[in-house]
């Protein structure tokens, strides 16, 4: 605004601001200011679901999903085969773990001292060797169908739950990872917030919660107040329902925005170096660090991704240079919950697409194989110290509890306290359960 507007607004007798054309042309920027999170916080009117009766622990109040892309190998992380032949047991060795008998491979030697403090899951299982197919599983607890986009597990919880704290309420470190990911049938509303930047780098920024160049406190202050000023025209013109929860979710949207405490949130920056330095300096330390954080602050569900699991070729040297980095940083992450007094209100789940072949391929690898892999879970009412399920002496088959994809599922939201037989509406409307066929898993619980 200019000085000349500016001092006529001020001089004015009954103190209404009364801007001119170009200044409501401004009101079009409020879009670089958060109309994407407007979405997201539609989720503040969903209705918090009652406690599941069949949860013996206490409920979890939020999630951090772990997910390795690719396929980790059981093998050689959470069920090192130490009697097989070697073209099955492969070419690393092992490390005792706290659990009598228990080991998990040689690169894995933090996560081995804290595995007293969570539960692996030996005997995960299902039946798609393709990457977007097992993705697509571990993302929303559903096989693919033709006829049906399903929700992934944070946009399922958005819906249900709601935000809290002025915060979205299912974030993707750093980005949304894939399509499955997303909202599916549910509606754009309940969507990831994706930062846009990595924590890991040293001018990371969250993209939305800062202010563009040469935007203020004061000039966003005002931008505000034009929009106050084209609602209220045109609420008066249509009287909408419609556009008064419109206004409603722009508010929450402008309060994200200018709250220190949300944006506060995401201020790795304000991190102890000693406790960022335990995490690690990278890509797996610094986005655990930070999933942390949020949940802290209220985010129901951070999902975030390290590394690339593909291995075909050379399995060893691939573990080796970078299983180090997330052992690191999950076991910090474990320690920092439960000094905290989190880890029984934070559930932390280690998941992959599927595993990888039993036996050593003629390129020293892997392949696919979702007939039996590893999963770990800490926290949020789950038993600790718990290997659940095993396979067998080569790794090819579930030998005894195995754990299908939609009895994970039901298990995770029974722990957050969503029904995961209530019926949803897919549009046409067509009912679906949150989780089909799927049982909680009692096994699991503390």
């Amino acid at each position: 605004m200019s000085n000349k507007n500016k001092s006529s607004w001020c001089n004015s007798p009954d103190h209404i601001w009364r801007p001119s054309r170009r200044e409501f042309l401004y009101v079009g920027v409020v879009g670089s200011l958060g109309l994407s999170l407007g979405n997201l916080l539609r989720l503040e009117a969903a209705p918090a679901a009652k406690l599941a009766a069949a949860s013996k622990g206490p409920a979890a109040k939020s999630i951090i999903n772990i997910y390795l892309p690719g396929g980790m190998s059981a093998q050689e992380s959470f069920d090192p085969k130490v009697f097989s032949p070697i073209e099955y047991r492969g070419p690393m060795g092992t490390v005792k773990t706290r659990l009598p008998g228990v080991h998990f491979s040689e690169t894995m030697p933090q996560t081995a001292a804290i595995a007293d403090k969570i539960c692996v899951v030996r005997s995960m299982t299902h039946g798609e060797a393709d990457h977007d197919r097992g993705t697509h599983n571990m993302f929303t607890g559903y096989r693919p169908s033709p006829a049906i986009h399903f929700p992934s597990f944070g946009s399922v919880v958005s819906h249900e739950l709601g935000s809290r704290n002025d915060l979205p309420p299912y974030v993707c470190i750093p980005s949304m990872p894939n399509s499955f990911a997303g909202t599916g049938y549910l509606g754009s509303a309940y969507g990831p917030f994706s930062l846009g930047g990595d924590p890991a780098s040293k001018d990371f920024k969250v993209r939305d919660l800062t202010l563009p160049g040469g935007v203020d406190a004061a000039r966003f202050e005002q931008r505000k107040s034009m929009r106050a000023a084209v609602d209220e025209h045109f609420s008066a013109l249509e009287k909408s329902d419609a556009l008064d929860g419109m206004d409603a979710f722009y508010r929450r949207a402008y309060a994200m925005v200018s709250s220190e405490k949300a944006r506060a949130a995401f201020s790795i920056g304000d991190e102890p170096e000693k406790l960022r330095d335990e995490y690690g300096r990278n890509e797996a330390g610094q986005r655990m660090l930070l999933a942390r954080r949020l949940v802290e602050a209220g985010v129901r569900f951070t999902s975030l991704t390290y590394g690339g699991w593909d291995h075909h070729d050379n399995i060893k040297t691939a573990m080796t240079g970078q299983m180090p980095r997330f052992d690191q940083a999950f076991a910090a992450l474990i320690r920092d919950l439960e000094q905290r007094g989190m880890l029984d209100s934070t559930l932390v789940m280690v998941t992959t697409e599927f595993g990888r072949t039993p036996k050593i391929n003629g390129t020293a690898g892997r392949d696919h194989y979702p007939k039996v892999f590893s999963i770990a879970l800490a926290g949020g009412g789950i038993k600790r110290g718990l290997v659940h399920g095993s396979s067998d002496a080569t790794g090819g088959e579930p030998d005894r509890d195995p754990l299908s994809v939609a009895d994970l599922a039901a298990t995770v939201y029974n722990q957050l306290g969503i029904d995961s037989n209530k019926v949803l509406y897919a549009p046409g409307p067509r009912p679906i359960v949150i989780v089909k066929d799927g049982n909680v898993v009692k096994e699991l619980l503390a």
